[in-house]
């Protein structure tokens, strides 16, 4: 098996090398990843400046290259330019930090499985709740485990797998539960201050609230010990709302594209 690894925690961090190291065993690996930072950049992608690709020697079984893009850069451009051929799974993480509810929405650990999804390689994405070196050794066990294990079934088409381990602190996870996205919000607070130039500028903190009523929900499930996994579909669209809505002639008069007095 061939398998695609990025991130967006940046190329040095433990979640994704203890990752690479724990599957090279039974896979051949291809890491790219940015070469720092890029946590909560969505799906932002680069357009106004060039990318960079560096090789970095692994050692046999990997090949890597750190860019100076985001996660979403990241898996273009080893699918688009850097890969010889397709790879069987492409895999994001370990994240430093959960990806549950609302997450999904700023994640660039989702988002760089999404682009995988998107053209066309098996994706999924993988978090940690906390940054515990053997959290991370847990996790990366598991996940060597469940990949070979003869029942293990690629996400199909237009699904990315989101999965979320918990902190050990709560106990090594006795089940994996597959369950749909639940709420996790933030209260948005932005800290007002003056650089040492006097220009005004902002810091923006969170505190995050976590809805714990539906036990069938990622975020309920986390907070009970389990590992969670979610199916995330490409397709966004409200059908419900969409059967009640109507098309909408457009009068006449509004076809006069002449400017206004």
């Amino acid at each position: 098996m061939h398998i695609l690894l990025s991130n967006d925690d940046g190329i040095q961090a433990r979640g994704i090398q203890t990752l690479r190291r724990y599957l090279e065993p039974v896979a051949r690996i291809s890491l790219v990843a940015p070469e720092r930072q890029r946590s909560a950049t969505g799906h932002a992608i680069t357009m106004h400046k060039p990318l960079y690709a560096t090789p970095v020697r692994y050692g046999p079984a990997s090949q890597g290259w750190r860019v100076n893009g985001t996660p979403a850069d990241c898996v273009k451009l080893a699918l688009g330019a850097l890969l010889p051929a397709r790879p069987d799974l492409m895999l994001s993480g370990i994240n430093h930090g959960s990806n549950l509810g609302l997450d999904v929405f700023y994640s660039g650990t989702v988002s760089a499985a999404m682009e995988a999804m998107f053209l066309g390689v098996p994706a999924m994405a993988l978090s940690l709740e906390d940054e515990d070196p053997a959290g991370f050794e847990w996790a990366a066990r598991f996940v060597r485990w469940w990949l070979t294990r003869p029942e293990f079934t690629l996400p199909p088409p237009g699904v990315v797998y989101n999965v979320n381990f918990p902190s050990l602190r709560r106990g090594i996870p006795r089940a994996m539960r597959a369950v749909r996205l639940g709420r996790r919000e933030y209260v948005n607070d932005f800290q007002r201050a003056r650089d040492p130039r006097g220009r005004e500028y902002f810091w923006i903190q969170g505190e995050r609230v976590d809805a714990l009523e539906d036990e069938n929900t990622d975020v309920f499930q986390h907070h009970q010990g389990a590992i969670t996994l979610t199916p995330l579909h490409m397709h966004l669209t409200d059908e419900l709302t969409l059967e009640r809505l109507e098309d909408i002639a457009v009068p006449s008069h509004l076809s006069d594209i002449s400017p206004p007095p």
